[in-house]
C-alpha cells in the first residue's frame, strides 16, 4: 500500500504537461517497451479492434495499427494530443486503420471492442469496470500499472521502464482480464 500512496503523490506533484490535463487522469507516456508488451499480452491481430481509452499521443492504437495490423480508436479528452494522435498516424501510415476522438472516455461506445487498453488512475479504472464487465465474451483488457480491485487479472507482466517518469522503480506492470 505504501508504494501505490507514493506513486499517487508523485503524480500529484507532477507538473502539467505542455498540453494540458484531463480531469480523470494526466497524460503520462506508457513507454514504448511496454506498449509493445501490452499489444503482445493482448494477443492482439489483424481481425481486433482496440479502444484506448485515454489515448494520450495515439502510440498505443498506432502500434496496434502498424504492427499487428489491428484497427482502433484512441479516446483522449485534451484537444492538442488528439490532434497530434491523428498527425501521428498519418506519419505512420495507419490514419485508416487508427482514428482519434475527442470525447470523454465514460461515453465511449465500446461495442466493437476486442481489446481496452488503458492507463488510467485506479479510481478511474473502478469506475470504467462496471462497463468493461458488460463487454462481449472474450474482450480483452488490458491496464497499464493499475488493477481493477477485486476482479483478478488472468495474467500480469513486469517490464523494466529505464524512462518511467513516476515512482521510483523503473518497471511498469500489465495486467490482462478476459470478459467472461
Amino acid at each position: 500500500m505504501p508504494r501505490l500512496l507514493l506513486t499517487l503523490l508523485a503524480l500529484l506533484l507532477l507538473p502539467p504537461p505542455a498540453s494540458g490535463l484531463s480531469e480523470d487522469a494526466p497524460f503520462v507516456v506508457t513507454p514504448d517497451n511496454l506498449t509493445l508488451e501490452m499489444l503482445k499480452l493482448a494477443n492482439v491481430g489483424p481481425n481486433d479492434y482496440l479502444v484506448d481509452l485515454g489515448s494520450g499521443d495515439g502510440r498505443i492504437v498506432i502500434v496496434a495499427a502498424k504492427r499487428f495490423g489491428a484497427r482502433g480508436l484512441g479516446v483522449e479528452i485534451v484537444p492538442n494530443l488528439v490532434k497530434k494522435s491523428r498527425e501521428s498516424a498519418k506519419a505512420a501510415g495507419v490514419a485508416d486503420r487508427a482514428e482519434f476522438r475527442e470525447e470523454d472516455l465514460f461515453e465511449t461506445d465500446l461495442s466493437k471492442a476486442t481489446v481496452v487498453t488503458l492507463y488510467l488512475l485506479p479510481e478511474v479504472n473502478l469506475q470504467l469496470r462496471p462497463k468493461l464487465l458488460k463487454l462481449k465474451p472474450g474482450t480483452r483488457i488490458v491496464s497499464h500499472d493499475w488493477d481493477m480491485g477485486d476482479w483478478k487479472p488472468e495474467r500480469t507482466i513486469e517490464v523494466d521502464a529505464p524512462d518511467k517518469t513516476i515512482g521510483r522503480e523503473k518497471k511498469s506492470r500489465s495486467h490482462l482480464w478476459v470478459v467472461r
